[in-house]
């Protein structure tokens, strides 16, 4: 299988981690310009910008211009292939959410038949 392009993949794009800041970012703060990306992150703007490029390139951010400053959002359906990936395995984690409430609640049960508030519970000599 040949391997995608970091430019056409949204999963490649958010694969690397300061793509995944910018967009955790931008999740929490509509519409922000370079350079509050660069002080909220404190990577250089070079980088910042490169990023962006990336993220505007699968359509995960779009870009529009404000006077002299370019404002950045996050495209939230573009992030819909992602989800839908991670929701596949949403079954797993609810089986395995299943199998630890029953051993805790089977926990509890045996603790509280070991010790029972109506009985004296201490040792006998």
């Amino acid at each position: 299988m040949p391997r995608a392009s970091t430019r056409s993949d949204v999963f490649n794009a958010i694969a690397e981690p300061r793509r995944r800041q910018i967009i955790d970012l931008l999740s929490r703060h509509r519409g922000l310009a370079v350079g509050a990306i660069v002080l909220a992150l404190g990577l250089p703007q070079p980088t910042i910008s490169k990023h962006l490029n990336v993220l505007k390139d699968v359509g995960l951010v779009s870009v529009s211009k404000q006077g002299q400053s370019r404002v950045y959002d996050l495209n939230y359906e573009q992030l819909r292939p992602v989800y839908d990936w991670v929701k596949t395995f949403e079954q797993h984690w609810d089986h395995q959410l299943d199998r630890i409430r029953a051993r805790a609640e089977k926990r509890a049960q045996a603790v509280s038949h070991k010790i029972d508030p109506n009985k004296d519970n201490r040792k006998k000599s």
